[in-house]
């Protein structure tokens, strides 16, 4: 099993590296590829140190099994041929190809068998809050149909790469220390705000990240639910959280909600008020699982049902949901 990954560099190509490594994958061998900026980079994958080639339009991927690109929606286009020549199946962090028609977009916990159907050789790994809402609720649907959902997320830094993250840190010394602050990676001053606005805004008034929402939820789930979301970058530095409201054909109770969470696979319930204890991103980063509490009746809606939740969009956002779904292709046989 020959493995690579494009973007090795970025925050989510790194997060690869220390999934791959903390699962052990079964690969043989790692390829790791960059842009001109980070080829020659050195990175450390089990005690082998493993040199970023540049990626190219050559024969590089000839013997690739899989390849794990995170390298923007830009590159993945232009790539995309070249990786899948010779029978690579491209698993795409990017926006690139998400809606796609025939492109599948999985959540192995959702749809994993969607993978399975890859006319391109391309599976979209879907966008992070998405993936996060859609582990939570998918074992809500296999209780009753969910018709809507309203969301609003609470985006880290993160969710923009590690130079936001570097960016919101040095905002903070900058206000500690008097100084101009620096706004590049964000539209307005993270530190000690929250900002609402994720992507560019569309004609409809919402925004491309929110729009993601609607459109993937439906795409992942198989579904005809409809999904209004705002999306905030607030000034934590790693984890995203949601704070969801569903409508479903019958009503749910809290009770059987609450253990259908706690038994889906992904998720972790994490529910009692009464002691202070619920998600919080300070807790979530690293780990695996989201993170589901403050589990309640929608006071608005007798079919209603309201939940917290919060997880690294990094980890099951970005890089292990991508390697989950290569576990499942090589669990059922379904690579080259």
């Amino acid at each position: 099993m020959k493995v690579a990954i494009v973007g090795a560099s970025g925050a989510v190509g790194q997060e690869f590296l220390r999934v791959l490594e903390e699962r052990n994958f079964p690969l043989d061998e790692l390829v790791l590829f960059g842009s001109t900026r980070s080829a020659g980079s050195k990175y450390v994958f089990k005690g082998k140190e493993i040199e970023v080639k540049l990626l190219q339009h050559n024969d590089d991927f000839k013997d690739v099994d899989i390849a794990f690109t995170s390298a923007g929606a830009g590159t993945s286009k232009e790539f995309a041929e070249t990786i899948t020549r010779y029978g690579a199946v491209m698993i795409d962090n990017s926006s690139a190809f998400r809606m796609d028609d025939d492109v599948p977009l999985v959540v192995p916990e959702c749809n994993a068998a969607d993978a399975l159907v890859r006319p391109r050789g391309i599976i979209a790994n879907p966008n992070c809050t998405t993936i996060m809402m859609v582990v939570v609720l998918q074992p809500l649907e296999k209780l009753s149909h969910i018709k809507r959902i309203y969301v609003s997320s609470y985006q880290s830094a993160s969710g923009a790469g590690a130079a936001a993250m570097a960016e919101l840190e040095q905002q903070y010394r900058e206000l500690v220390e008097n100084k101009p602050v620096t706004v590049r990676k964000f539209p307005h001053q993270l530190a000690y705000n929250v900002i609402p606005q994720i992507d560019v805004f569309q004609p409809n008034g919402y925004t491309k990240e929110e729009m993601k929402m609607f459109n993937e939820t439906r795409k992942i789930m198989h579904s005809d639910v409809r999904c209004s979301a705002t999306c905030v970058r607030v000034s934590s530095l790693r984890s995203h959280s949601e704070s969801v409201w569903i409508e479903t054909e019958r009503p749910l109770e809290v009770e059987e909600a609450q253990k259908a969470i706690a038994a889906a696979p992904g998720c972790t319930l994490c529910d009692d008020p009464a002691n202070l204890v619920y998600p919080m991103p300070l807790h979530t980063a690293g780990h695996d699982d989201i993170y589901v509490g403050r589990v309640r009746k929608d006071l608005a809606n007798d079919c209603g049902l309201t939940l917290w939740l919060s997880g690294d969009q990094i980890r099951k956002g970005a890089a292990l949901n991508a390697v989950q779904i290569a576990e499942y292709l090589i669990s059922v046989g379904n690579v080259k």
